[in-house]
């Protein structure tokens, strides 16, 4: 298994493919890259040289592609500071609602946990 910038890429894939088990790299950025470094996409990544991943590496530091670790640590800064500014975004954060307008009257189930009653129970008359 090729390893890049610190992840194991997969034998089986096409380099192209492969390239996007990284997180922060797309399709797109994918191609870019390694047309940047001169390689095919259709390239298997168990075919790739030494020398082949080097180009690879070079290529992502070039592009100056924000990956992994600095961009998960980018992101939650962000999310943090809206929380600490205390905006709609920032308080739906919080609450762990949906941030973008979504409807949660009916939806949002992954955001809002398994479905849970609110209200008393109702009697039950008997009869006598």
């Amino acid at each position: 298994m090729p390893r890049i910038v610190g992840i194991d890429i997969p034998n089986e894939k096409t380099i192209g493919t492969a390239l996007t088990y990284i997180y922060g790299i797309g399709d797109k950025v994918s191609l870019k890259i390694l047309s940047l470094a001169k390689i095919d996409p259709a390239t298997r990544a168990k075919n790739l040289t030494e020398e082949d991943t080097a180009k690879i590496r070079q290529a992502i530091e070039d592009l100056q592609v924000s990956i992994e670790g600095e961009l998960k640590r980018t992101t939650s800064q962000n999310i943090k500071r809206l929380m600490d500014i205390r905006c709609f975004r920032g308080i739906r954060h919080q609450r762990k609602l949906p941030v973008r307008g979504q409807n949660t009257r009916t939806n949002a189930r992954t955001k809002r946990g398994k479905r849970a009653t609110v209200g008393g129970m109702k009697k039950i008359l008997q009869k006598t």
